[in-house]
């Protein structure tokens, strides 16, 4: 998602207007306008002042791509964690299959 993206979700988050979120950080409702419409981007400092203003960090307003991509990696390691589980149970089953079956033979 884009900066301006991240900045309106979080400010509609908290139920703040653009003039209440430009009193926070101190500057103008069309400021804040055009960094949600990705115009303009704020400054470094601006940036810091937004993040604590909408209660979230500065990585999660700025780079929600890492974040999305660091989610599906864990999600893709936790999918592949599940099937190396699931290969190890069929062959577990598979073996104690077999010997209930040799034991069936043996007995008969």
């Amino acid at each position: 998602m884009e900066l301006g993206t991240n900045i309106w979700r979080a400010r509609k988050q908290l139920q703040l207007s653009q003039e209440q979120l430009g009193a926070m950080v101190g500057v103008t409702r069309q400021t804040i306008s055009n960094w949600e419409l990705n115009e303009t981007v704020p400054d470094a400092k601006q940036l810091l002042a937004l993040s604590k203003a909408l209660k979230v960090s500065l990585d999660a307003l700025v780079d929600n791509e890492s974040a999305d991509i660091q989610k599906k990696e864990l999600l893709q390691e936790e999918f592949c964690d599940g099937q190396q589980r699931a290969r190890r149970m069929i062959i577990v089953l598979s073996v104690v299959i077999l010997v209930l079956v040799l034991a069936f033979i043996s007995a008969s």
